[in-house]
């Protein structure tokens, strides 16, 4: 049957549903994701950066003692040395991360407001890097949600001097501040140790004070120079994993208020210590955001606060974190959200939706003996020996709609018409699973699978293993040609319609991502692929994140990445999906391919799972976080699974339930996960490119004078602005709420309003 030939083994080894590249355990790498993420797209980064053994701060540090709650201890793994502070007397250039003519207006200190000009204070923030893993979290934070940001880099022996020039002028005979927030590495950011550092942060202290500006001390320790007791006075030093620290009334109330259960520290395994801090009681001056019970857990200690002393406001981390740690990207939105005091470019959501691709057709089931799937284009033998194949059955749809009006969460059906259609025909002319699904259609999101799921790409060779594509004569490529992949969208879309199911034409995946380049074998795209799009209407078309995280244009369309789930596309039970994941992550040595241990992007098991209790104990959680760090991470992109993980254990809902369930048990409902469908995912990314090429290249202007915020973009490009609950935009001769509510305060992208040059919003008093 075609709907059981080759689904490709890229579906389940190094580039679909159960790519290698994803970590299987016993790493020392923390809640690590297939990709970094940022506004514009992905950025890779080192196994190093991944790992949460960031430790101590920089000089020398007192009294690592005490205990957190009723366990733990001092000193220990993972504390960072003193850093080199190279180049600070230097002057010379600086280097630009996101860099644009971007500017906020600050609040002078109460005694100075009434006698000075109020100033314009840029909205950009300028970010003291010495090369941490907490400096560089903090700038994915930035980037990722579209904060322009000037870098200062310690280790530049050619950087420019912070002076008061550097840092505020004069615009049209109106003070202005170049940066409306400072994130430094710790308190002493240039070095008081030297005259030249010394000059430094008081010029940058003198700045703070003269215009508001607030300073994030990105990792420092516990000390009455931050506002807190040294540890050995109840507090705590140590390993953090595991930790379960909680938001505190004054955070809950101000930055952290998104916020509504504990921020448990990840504890990924037991073989590394992940996540090192200082916990200290606040001395004056200091108002705990989050802190973690100490001692005998009868007392509570810091582990993040704002300092407000000699004019100034610092927020103070004193634990380790990086880019991927789970407790960092919780409250990164917080920690934005204080330094700029809530006005800002740059938007974030938390976002979540799940792609079910073949649903009407069956899928090849796994071979537990072959370690293969029989029918699989690159499985030796064919489809000789074939177990049954795995599809839905009525019961099943029934499941899955009755569980997304419990668990409240749509699931987009991506459907193949055409092989429901040869089922049917296979089985007697009756088909209870489509009958069922079409019932409840309204209840579901639908996108265009191509009707039969054929391969759209070259002609596929299949003498060799792997495939290769075929070639003529001339040895040129042979490619599946325009008029068939045109036909296989418009028969699925025309089916759809005459059943009344609620497709946008705009939307497609096809089989396999096909027709899309697909390395080694296809380099480049079918190039009868963007012809056929364009014939059938098609703006948006899936692709593949594992193998292309940024979007592009394939002619007049977008690719929409997605991320595959490590729930194969080819298992229906837990023992046979365990049996399938230890094949690909453990060691030949194990009985394993060996893939993970010659693949540089995956790891191994320490030995294979059981293949009884596996997929419950160790993949489903490993499976949950990853999708999570991708929820809290700002990224819109959706997930991808198969129906064959709806059916007979219906292997895709303890995932979900596990992941819907950390994320509410987390956030409060000001901050309800966004679900997107293709188009609107696609429209976020696309969006973020143009404000991502527009801040490149220094062709935005935003600022802030007193209570009102002005933002200039180029024509045709939305800029994402984040503001205060109660904020107004102004229209021609009145003004209406702007953006819409989201973690406690308000955003969008937004352009001028008719006859406007310039977005301007009206703060609330």
């Amino acid at each position: 049957m075609e709907q059981q030939r080759a689904r490709e083994a890229g579906r389940r080894s190094g580039t679909g549903s159960g790519g290698a590249d994803r970590p299987a355990g016993g790493e020392a790498v923390v809640g690590r994701r297939p990709e970094a993420q940022t506004f514009g797209g992905d950025v890779t980064a080192s196994a190093a950066d991944r790992r949460g053994r960031a430790g101590g701060p920089a000089r020398a540090r007192r009294g690592a003692t005490g205990a957190l709650g009723n366990g733990g201890g001092s000193g220990g793994a993972g504390k960072r040395r003193a850093r080199p502070r190279p180049g600070r007397a230097a002057g010379g250039r600086i280097l630009v991360a996101a860099t644009a003519a971007v500017t906020l207006a600050g609040i002078l200190p109460a005694a100075q407001a009434a006698a000075a000009t109020v100033p314009r204070i840029d909205l950009v923030v300028l970010v003291v890097d010495d090369g941490s893993a907490a400096v560089d979290a903090i700038v994915s934070e930035l980037a990722g949600t579209g904060v322009p940001h000037r870098t200062l880099d310690l280790n530049d022996p050619a950087r420019p001097r912070v002076d008061a020039s550097f840092l505020s002028d004069t615009v049209d005979g109106r003070p202005r501040a170049r940066f409306q927030g400072v994130v430094v590495p710790d308190e002493d950011p240039f070095g008081a140790d030297t005259t030249t550092g010394a000059a430094e942060n008081a010029a940058l202290f003198a700045y703070e004070r003269t215009f508001g500006i607030r300073q994030v001390d990105a990792y420092t320790w516990s000390h009455p120079g931050v506002g807190l007791e040294y540890v050995d006075n109840g507090g705590y030093a140590g390993v953090l994993d595991g930790a379960r620290s909680a938001v505190t009334a004054a955070g809950r109330s101000g930055v952290f208020g998104y916020l509504d259960g504990p921020v448990t520290f990840e504890d990924n395994s037991p073989l590394v210590a992940e996540s090192y801090g200082y916990a200290g009681r606040p001395r004056e001056g200091f108002t705990s955001l989050l802190d973690a019970p100490v001692g005998d857990g009868s007392a509570r200690a810091s582990l993040i606060g704002e300092y407000t002393h000699d004019g100034r406001r610092e927020l103070v981390v004193t634990f380790a974190y990086n880019r991927h740690q789970r407790q960092f990207r919780v409250l990164a939105r917080g920690i934005v959200e204080w330094l700029t005091q809530g006005v800002h470019l740059g938007q974030s959501r938390n976002y979540f939706s799940v792609h079910i691709d073949d649903v009407f057709a069956p899928d090849a089931r796994w071979d537990t003996v072959r370690d293969c799937t029989p029918g699989d284009i690159d499985c030796p033998g064919g489809g000789e020996g074939a177990g049954a194949p795995i599809r839905m059955t009525a019961a099943d749809a029934a499941h899955a709609a009755a569980w997304q009006r419990s668990a409240g969460f749509t699931l987009d059906m991506v459907h193949n018409a055409g092989a429901g259609e040869e089922w049917k025909a296979e089985h007697g002319g009756s088909d209870p699973l489509t009958d069922r699904l079409l019932a409840d259609k309204a209840q579901y999101r639908w996108i265009n699978h191509t009707y039969t799921h054929p391969f759209l790409g070259c002609v596929q060779d299949a003498s060799t293993v792997p495939w290769k594509c075929a070639t003529d004569t001339a040895g040129n490529t042979r490619w599946v040609g325009r008029a068939e992949i045109s036909a296989q969208i418009r028969d699925n879309h025309d089916w759809a319609v005459r059943k009344g199911l609620p497709v946008d034409r705009t939307e497609l995946v096809t089989g396999e991502h096909s027709g899309l380049k697909t390395l080694p074998q296809q380099p480049v795209d079918n190039p009868h692929l963007a012809g056929a799009l364009a014939d059938n209407g098609v703006k948006w078309i899936a692709s593949d994140n594992s193998r292309e995280p940024r979007q592009r244009p394939v002619g007049a369309a977008q690719t929409v990445p997605r991320h595959p789930m490590n729930v194969y596309y080819n298992v229906g039970t837990a023992a046979e999906m365990t049996d399938e994941y230890n094949w690909i992550y453990t060691a030949a040595a194990d009985g394993g391919s060996g893939v993970c241990e010659t693949n540089p992007a995956s790891t191994c098991l320490p030995e294979p799972l059981d293949t009884t209790t596996g997929y419950a104990s160790y993949i489903v959680p490993q499976e949950a976080r990853t999708a999570l760090g991708h929820v809290v991470a700002n990224d819109p992109r959706p997930h991808y699974v198969h129906q064959s993980n709806l059916a007979e254990e219906r292997l895709l809902y303890p995932v979900l339930d596990r992941v819907l369930a950390d994320y509410r048990g987390l956030f409060a409902d000001s901050a309800p996960v966004v679900n997107p469908r293709q188009r609107e995912a696609g429209t976020e990314l696309q969006r973020r490119a143009a404000w991502e090429r527009a801040l490149a290249d220094g062709r935005v202007t935003a600022y802030r004078i007193g209570g009102t915020v002005t933002v200039k973009a180029p024509s045709g490009v939305a800029a994402p602005v984040t503001a205060p609950e109660g904020t107004r935009k102004q229209r021609l001769l009145t003004t209406t709420v702007f953006g819409s509510a989201y973690a406690g305060t308000r955003s969008e992208w937004t352009t001028p309003e008719l006859l406007q040059s310039a977005i301007t919003l009206r703060l609330p008093s």
